[in-house]
């Protein structure tokens, strides 16, 4: 019986480190936000081909009911691209947050949420997964994952804040909440 209360005990400690890890991070990426300084030093590196300020390369994706998807459709609003899949634990954490989002501000920004079909699980499990989240917003399939290469989505999610005229304001590697997306709407031109 002891060892059963140990064992749950520190269980519960790693538990609490995971939270608190997170809790940290997401208050750090609040935090350089808030100094408008996320997603800056991620496009402006000496390695990155993506730059701050660069117009956004355009491309054209079909969606899972064979609709024509092109980014430069979108010029004149503010887009939210992400890129994701359906196996990744922290795009699922976001998801809910993109579609609560896009119900407030949808008229203002759109919200393109690529999957990266060529590492997904199959088209029903993407399309499950849009149903189960009950997702509204435009979900273009990268199914060759060039779009992804382009972007340089190797970790997901991963999402680039665009101007109206359809440039790079902001990349953001890992989960965003609604006041994180508001916050970096808020500051993009």
């Amino acid at each position: 019986m002891a060892k059963k209360w140990i064992a749950l005990g520190g269980l519960a400690i790693l538990i609490g480190i995971a939270l608190y890890s997170f809790a940290s991070q997401n208050a750090d990426t609040v935090e350089s936000l808030n100094n408008d300084q996320l997603g800056t030093d991620l496009i402006d590196n000496p390695g990155s081909s993506l730059k701050k300020g660069q117009v956004a390369p355009d491309f054209t994706l079909t969606t899972l009911n064979g609709d024509s998807v092109s980014l430069s459709d979108y010029k004149g609003k503010k887009v939210i691209l992400n890129f994701w899949a359906t196996w990744c634990p922290p795009c699922k954490a976001e998801m809910p947050h993109m579609q609560n989002f896009y119900e407030a501000y949808g008229e203002d920004v759109e919200i393109l949420a690529v999957n990266l079909t060529d590492k997904d699980n199959g088209i029903d499990k993407i399309q499950q997964f849009i149903t189960d989240y009950e997702l509204t917003f435009t979900v273009p399939l990268d199914e060759s994952g060039e779009v992804g290469t382009i972007y340089q989505a190797i970790t997901i999610p991963t999402s680039y804040i665009l101007t109206t005229e359809g440039t790079i304001q902001h990349k953001i590697v890992g989960p965003m909440d609604e006041r994180m997306m508001e916050q970096l709407i808020q500051s993009t031109p």
